[in-house]
């Protein structure tokens, strides 16, 4: 018996099923492939696909390529030769033969002729011992009832390791090399120069916020709050929109840099045909009411129709479950990240999101847990996640109605858990609800004089919203001008410079 052999044999064993069945491998493809390698060390670079130590199955092959994948990171070559004095004491490897089983790898070289179906099939038998590993574990948790039985939760869990494996991952995260992640950082610096604007995450659509924030990033939840009537969702919609038509555009006109993205818009509130009305309105420039009612001219038929041929195309998804959970959304946003590669995520909104039912009752533990949920979601996808907020009814109760961090509802991990935190406020929301009566001829000068003042204020404020960002866990806080349109709720970056009048410092 050869060293190969010894090889496989002693694999099949390491991996005997109870049933007598062996996990799916190819021990000698892994071989040949590293011996392809060895002998040209360029095979690495034409791959279709990443192969990584973890995808061999024998132990042994995954310490050779790990090590081989080190010397070429350090632009060292990497053959029998350079890889002998790392393995001098390898116990497993004598048991082969020693180091001149490395030698051996190369000797035939037929692997050359097939280096990329070779590890096309090394990629493809680690992807299937994944399911394997997910199958198992998903029998044994329905076969235990010593616990409590929640099958709905099994199911969740399962679809998220399955999610894993359709996207190539390990079973078991590895930690990023430093390396890796310093390239993604300098090509977003890259990104961010070329953009002329600073913007090196999804874009907004509104420069004014771009500006401040350098966009939308990776892994980041954004948590957008206010009172009812602010706006929020408004304000989600107009950036949903704006994210998926940069896509569109990149799509068209190409670039070495997309910012924008798919987007997946979750309405626990409103329903789809709602929220694509409001977003029809909001394009076409004509209110929400004439739509619903049809009293509309020619031309603004004419527009209505040349937006819904606009956002046609547009890649912009919503889900209108109601009452989703938490592991219910995750598992959604997964098929939506498998199926249409979808670049952000909008909660509307937090609150109405269930938990996993376990925080016995208690409301500020199940909001905990959905915060959570919601960070880890954005990471597990690697896109940002802008969930909507209510504020506790504290901000009505102060003089000055600016929310504050201490206002987000029910639960402080919402703070903590969020990489950025937005409060929407309107002054002229605030001053209807206090307009004096509206004088006749026979009214006294007093009245006519209050309801002036009051109007003259108003004309001042109308029109114009705050951004407030409270938190941002990458860059500054303070206050970001936008004006709104409230009769087709729609926000816009203010077109001069000049915002003293916003108030904002």
């Amino acid at each position: 018996m050869d060293d190969q052999d010894l090889l496989i044999r002693t694999a099949i064993d390491t991996a005997q099923e109870p049933q007598g069945r062996s996990l799916p491998a190819n021990v000698e493809a892994e071989a040949a492939f590293l011996g392809a390698v060895l002998i040209d060390n360029r095979v690495v670079e034409d791959l279709p696909i990443a192969i990584r130590p973890d995808h061999f199955f024998a132990s042994i092959h995954q310490r050779i390529y790990d090590r081989i994948l080190t010397l070429l990171d350090r632009s060292a070559t990497a053959s029998p030769v350079t890889l002998k004095p790392y393995f001098d004491g390898d116990e497993e490897l004598r048991e082969l033969g020693g180091t001149t089983y490395l030698a051996k790898l190369t000797a035939d070289g037929q692997g050359l002729l097939a280096a990329r179906d070779l590890a096309q099939q090394i990629y493809d038998l680690a992807l299937l011992r994944e399911l394997v590993t997910v199958g198992r574990t998903l029998v044994e948790g329905a076969l235990d009832t010593s616990v409590e039985v929640e099958p709905l939760r099994q199911i969740e869990m399962a679809e998220g390791a399955l999610y894993k494996v359709a996207e190539g991952a390990s079973s078991g995260n590895e930690a990023k090399d430093f390396r890796d992640a310093a390239m993604t950082a300098i090509r977003m610096v890259e990104k961010a120069m070329n953009s002329g604007g600073g913007l090196s995450g999804k874009t907004t659509g509104l420069d004014v916020i771009d500006k401040k924030t350098a966009g939308l990033h990776d892994s980041d939840l954004i948590i957008l709050a206010g009172r009812p009537g602010m706006g929020k969702t408004s304000l989600a919609t107009n950036i949903a929109f704006n994210c998926a038509e940069e896509h569109l555009k990149w799509q068209r006109d190409g670039g070495e840099f997309n910012y924008g993205a798919p987007v997946a818009f979750f309405s626990l509130e409103m329903s789809a045909d709602q929220l694509a009305t409001r977003i029809l309105a909001e394009q076409a420039e004509i209110s929400s009411e004439s739509l619903r009612s049809g009293k509309m001219s020619r031309d603004e038929f004419q527009q209505l129709a040349m937006a819904s041929q606009r956002l046609a195309e547009l890649p912009l998804y919503i889900d209108d479950t109601p009452a989703l959970t938490i592991a219910g959304l995750r598992a959604r946003a997964r098929r939506l990240k498998r199926r249409h590669g979808i670049g952000l995520i909008v909660v509307d909104y937090l609150q109405l999101l269930q938990g996993s039912g376990r925080a016995n009752d208690n409301r500020v533990n199940e909001i905990s847990e959905i915060s959570r949920g919601l960070k880890t979601l954005a990471k597990e996808l690697e896109v940002p996640v802008i969930a909507l907020s209510q504020l506790s009814r504290a901000v009505e109760q102060r003089e000055d109605k600016r929310p504050m961090l201490s206002d987000l509802r029910e639960s402080g991990s919402i703070e903590q858990d969020a990489d950025m935190v937005w409060f929407i406020f309107r002054s002229d929301y605030y001053h209807m609800l206090v307009k004096p009566d509206t004088p006749d001829g026979s009214s006294p000068p007093d009245v006519e004089e209050k309801y002036r003042t009051w109007e003259e204020k108003y004309e001042q404020l109308v029109g114009k919203a705050t951004l407030i960002i409270a938190k941002q866990r990458h860059g500054s806080t303070g206050n970001v001008p936008l004006h709104f349109q409230s009769d087709i709720t729609k926000f816009t970056s203010p077109n001069y410079k000049d915002y003293s009048e916003w108030g904002i410092e």
